[in-house]
């Protein structure tokens, strides 16, 4: 036992017989900090001189925090090392450098790492015990994935985020599924018809497609599950997917009663028939959206809301719910009845549910991690360095970052104070200051080029003067008599520095003050719903590769609309639109929509269009490609 340590960490006992040691912030001095060991910290005689089996070097540093999986039940301390047994460097410079790569990994080096060391201090001491404690017998998963918050759900005709939809991809299987390219592919229906009118679809289902516990699925799965969707007491904020079903609108407003009436029809186990109001160009991305995924109607029926929890799911896909433990991992296994086993190459899967960016790079560069998927848990002031590294993996994608504007409550009622906001936020220095990737800022909600060669219109720029007008006008010259409006926004650190920088431009372009609201995922989420907000970040990304994707968000009491907003000549051309054959004539129509939505009604203000990016070593994990949704799928992915 070496007993000639300089000072001794804190240390911070976990419930779940787990620990986690802090370095002290008031530590030894810097010319000490090149990193902390463990030591045993002997309570038994017989274990004097025995190293613990997992003995590392703490990746992180001075000041932050560092968890030890699988440890035993004897207490442990940080030590910093000594001067003498420090291998001597020959130079500060490169002392420093030697000591990033050692917390952070190969290619950040001393200015990087400097911001690593001051950002890592902020990691949510909760987070980390209650992901990455001790899990005594435990194996590692195949694949460990840090996938962002805790899902809200893993029901498909509840869940609306994209966070949620990749579980829901692992665990069930529609008609068709996304490939890691994007793109739908041939899913429980092997084959599918279409009529000369193209309003008909008739879809062929495979013979040996099966539930969990061997069910097979049927055709009637599918009818009963997207009546599901449909009912109105589901109260599912994406049923207006199936709108394009004939009769399906009506029937989840509660306008039509006999479900018989809406479009779509078992013609038999394995026949399934759908007639739409009109020919759908990207139907078949619909038929493999969360959404429209089938659930295995007895089981919910036995068990109601319990029906999701791993001892009662039944489901189709490539993955089974093995373990769900809020705010520590959802693990997935391997499902042996599912059609396509032979090709899924992945036995175990776990989802960390981390949503902070320091933390989770952290996971990542000191390998309790293998994938980073969530497009905000890359720490932004990391991002020029990473940039460079083999590991880090950045496309584009049909996705944008946008500010909600809540016109039921005053000031925002008023659509001068709306534009006001908008005309003062500066783009160029959020996606130069802050996000760093790449991103182009947004002067639509519709990313160009959608769907080959939609041409969205172009929103108002920044015009701090007009703004100034405008919000005088509306009786707040210089800001004055505007009471306090408070910025909603969930608790990644990207969101938050945004939320930082955009009260700091509407107090210099405005004098406007802004209070800042942080809440947990799904609080956040159940705000928007509500309505309980000013104004708040929001994001999209798009469901398939068509305006239609964006623009309909907004039509008047739309589930995904989130801002009371409401204009009748939107919802006319939005409706035209979708019974429009003629592409050329329904992108124009929909140009049209979104420039009311934009420059007339403005409910929102885009700042700009994503950056997809995921960081993984290539050389170890392969079937994961950029794509315009942002969709890789677990059941592609596996280990070289």
């Amino acid at each position: 036992m070496r007993t000639k340590c300089r000072r001794w960490s804190e240390l911070v006992s976990c419930p779940r017989n787990k620990h986690i040691f802090r370095c002290d912030q008031n530590g030894p001095p810097a010319r000490r900090e090149e990193g902390a060991y463990l030591d045993r910290y002997v309570t038994d005689p017989a274990a004097a001189g025995q190293p613990p089996a997992h003995f590392h070097r703490n990746p992180l540093g001075r000041g932050q925090l560092a968890v030890f999986p699988r440890c035993s039940l004897l207490t442990y301390r940080v030590r910093y090392a000594r001067p003498s047994r420090l291998e001597k460097q020959p130079t500060d410079r490169r002392r420093e450098q030697d000591t990033n790569r050692e917390r952070f990994g190969p290619g950040v080096h001393s200015r990087s790492g400097s911001i690593c060391r001051r950002l890592c201090c902020t990691a949510l001491l909760s987070t980390l015990l209650a992901i990455v404690g001790c899990d005594p017998g435990g194996k590692r998963a195949d694949l460990v994935i840090l996938n962002g918050a805790e899902p809200e759900s893993i029901d498909p005709a509840i869940v609306t985020g994209q966070l949620e939809s990749r579980i829901c991809y692992a665990l069930f299987e529609g008609l068709l599924h996304f490939d890691r390219f994007g793109k739908p592919q041939a899913g429980i229906a092997e084959s599918w018809d279409l009529s000369n009118d193209g309003k008909t679809y008739t879809f062929h289902l495979r013979g040996n497609a099966k539930w969990s516990n061997g069910d097979p699925v049927t055709a009637g799965d599918f009818v009963l599950s997207w009546k599901r969707t449909l009912l109105p007491e589901t109260a599912s904020e994406y049923a207006y997917l199936l709108y394009h079903v004939k009769n399906a609108q009506a029937f989840n407003e509660g306008k039509l009663k006999d479900f018989n009436q809406v479009g779509v029809a078992a013609l038999g186990d394995r026949t399934l028939r759908v007639d739409l109001e009109a020919p759908v160009p990207y139907f078949l991305d619909l038929c493999s959206f969360a959404t429209l995924l089938p659930v295995h109607l007895p089981t919910i029926e036995k068990y109601g809301d319990e029906w999701i929890k791993p001892d009662h799911l039944v489901n189709n896909g490539p993955f089974q719910l093995k373990e769900w433990r809020l705010n520590y991992r959802i693990r997935l296994e391997k499902n042996p009845r599912y059609w396509d086993a032979r090709h899924v190459q992945l036995e175990t899967v776990d989802a960390l549910p981390i949503d902070n960016s320091i933390t989770a790079y952290n996971f990542y560069a000191s390998k309790v991690a293998d994938l980073i998927l969530d497009k905000g848990l890359t720490p932004p002031s990391l991002i020029p360095e990473l940039k460079t590294r083999p590991d880090f993996h950045a496309a584009p994608f049909l996705g944008n970052y946008f500010v909600r504007f809540n016109v039921s409550r005053k000031p925002f009622s008023d659509v001068r104070v709306r534009q006001a906001f908008a005309m003062a936020i500066d783009r160029d220095r959020i996606v130069q200051k802050i996000t760093q990737a790449g991103e182009p800022p947004a002067y639509s909600f519709t990313p160009p080029g959608t769907a080959g060669g939609y041409h969205p219109p172009q929103m108002f720029g920044r015009d701090v003067e007009k703004a100034r007008q405008l919000l005088g006008s509306a009786g707040y010259p210089d800001g004055k008599g505007l009471p306090t409006v408070t910025y909603l926004y969930d608790n990644k650190k990207l969101n938050e520095d945004i939320a930082v920088e955009i009260q700091s431009m509407l107090f210099e372009a405005l004098g406007v003050r802004v209070e800042l609201q942080k809440q947990e995922w799904k609080v956040y989420l159940n705000s928007l719903r509500r309505l309980d907000y000013d104004f708040a970040r929001s994001s999209w990304v798009g469901d398939y590769n068509d305006p239609n994707t964006f623009i309909d968000c907004f039509v008047s009491g739309g589930g995904n609309n989130r801002t009371g907003w409401s204009d009748a000549e939107y919802d006319k051309l939005v409706a035209n639109a979708a019974i429009e054959s003629d592409n050329t004539k329904r992108l124009q129509i929909l140009s049209r929509a979104e420039d009311i939505l934009l420059n007339h009604g403005t409910p929102i203000c885009p700042l700009y269009f994503y950056m997809g990016i995921q960081i993984y070593d290539g050389q170890k994990f392969g079937g994961i490609e950029p794509n315009l949704l942002d969709e890789h799928p677990f059941r592609e992915m596996y280990r070289k």
